[in-house]
């Protein structure tokens, strides 16, 4: 028979007996218990650990990428502000490049309760594809704790389950993986580039235990786009090659296309013309190919691969400094996008467009390709968006000052713009 204490019976001397758990005990007890209850369950929540303030939180890779998701989801969703204001990181960036620990095989902890099946990946990545298709549609700051909230409280909890076979948890871990992906790029498009690169590094981590071929390289290539944008090349041509050797002959070859092209980015501001012309070619050349298996869920981030070629290919001929070439890629990259769903990078990619007709001296092309940036820009929350107009309006000034028509009318229509965003 249990007993049961009473409040007479629970004195000083049993409180002083009691010893809290110590090293690891209380996320083994944690894990169990989210696994029983079918609801996730923190040390912090058991009263075992308070989470503190952590400069280094997300920046390294360990045994378990949940460990180091759930303080992060607790201090964005509690507004902290050290972890949004967090800077990039240079040596953080090269950390996938030297990771080569096995994570532990979680499936051998205790587990218990209903097992997950096929069914439970695919609400997940139903439920992912519809927070990227909103975060498209309106910016990253909308639905953000939404998604942040999800994927604590439903996501995090399946991946601690118990699962049918080792293929379904390896799905169930990836489409997990791009649920963090999706939090990296939401903090990215509001200017937090140091929590989107945390987050970057724990969807690669998730991405390595899930075992799906290709899907870790992918992050790395987004790890190498983020340093690219922020003019911190450091490790991106490794990133880049390395993320590229882990998906070449192994996936689709749209998928591959996407590899290639990055590659190809990285050379050019590596220097190596030559060789980055020649890999911009080769990813044209695969998206007309036979395309072979069907294009991986983790892989169409942002949206059609034609169209996610397109775009870092005009950047490749931008960065050689062929203006022309460049403008025409941006244009086929908005082009190939449905605008319904991805109004945000149709109109980025149009003012990028837009950015290299200015440069080649053509005023008034430029000013109607911004005119239709700004039709996409409607009810989007993005700093991006936000800086590229207000980039637009500086590139503008000169021409306005000489009374150039087109470009006062679509500075009024930019200021009105920033008034409303």
């Amino acid at each position: 028979m249990r007993h049961v204490f009473t409040d007479q019976q629970v004195d000083r001397r049993a409180l002083d007996r009691w010893r809290f758990p110590q090293g690891d005990t209380g996320r083994y007890l944690a894990v169990a218990l989210t696994s029983r209850l079918g609801r996730l369950l923190t040390p912090a929540d058991l009263g075992l650990a308070e989470p503190e303030e952590d400069d280094s939180i997300g920046l390294a890779l360990g045994a378990d990428p949940i460990d180091a998701l759930l303080p992060m989801w607790r201090f964005e969703l509690d507004r902290r502000r050290f972890l949004t204001s967090s800077a990039y990181s240079v040596a953080a960036a090269a950390l996938p490049l030297t990771y080569v620990q096995e994570i532990a095989d979680r499936t051998a902890a205790a587990r218990s309760g209903h097992a997950v099946g096929m069914a439970e990946v695919a609400a997940v990545r139903d439920m992912v594809r519809v927070f990227s298709e909103m975060d498209e549609r309106h910016g990253g700051q909308h639905g953000r704790s939404a998604l942040v909230q999800y994927l604590r409280d439903d996501v995090a909890p399946l991946c601690r389950g118990r699962f049918r076979t080792g293929e379904i948890r390896q799905h169930m871990l990836s489409a997990a993986s791009r649920g963090v992906h999706l939090l990296g790029w939401k903090s990215y498009d509001a200017g937090q580039q140091g929590l989107a690169q945390r987050y970057y590094l724990q969807s690669y981590a998730l991405a390595v235990e899930s075992g799906i071929t290709g899907h870790d390289g992918f992050v790395m290539r987004t790890m190498a786009m983020q340093g690219l944008k922020l003019h911190r090349p450091e490790h991106c041509l490794g990133l880049a090659e390395t993320g590229l050797n882990r998906a070449k002959g192994k996936v689709d070859t749209q998928t591959e296309s996407l590899f290639r092209v990055v590659h190809a980015h990285t050379l050019a501001k590596a220097g190596h013309r030559t060789a980055a012309l020649a890999e911009a070619e080769r990813a044209s050349a695969l998206l007309t190919a036979d395309p072979g298996d069907e294009v991986p869920f983790w892989a169409l981030a942002w949206g059609p691969p034609a169209a996610s070629v397109y775009s870092p290919n005009a950047k490749v001929y931008e960065t050689l400094g062929d203006h022309r070439t460049a403008a025409e890629q941006y244009g086929r990259a908005a082009d190939a996008r449905p605008a319904g769903t991805y109004v945000r990078i149709v109109a980025l990619d149009l003012v990028a467009g837009a950015e290299m007709q200015l440069k080649r001296g053509q005023i008034e092309q430029a000013c109607a390709t911004w005119n239709r940036a700004l039709d996409h820009m409607n009810g989007v929350r993005s700093v991006r968006t936000r800086k590229a107009v207000t980039r637009m309006r500086g590139d503008l000034a000169r021409f306005r000052t000489r009374g150039v028509r087109c470009a006062a009318e679509l500075d009024e229509r930019a200021i009105d713009f920033l008034a409303s965003a």
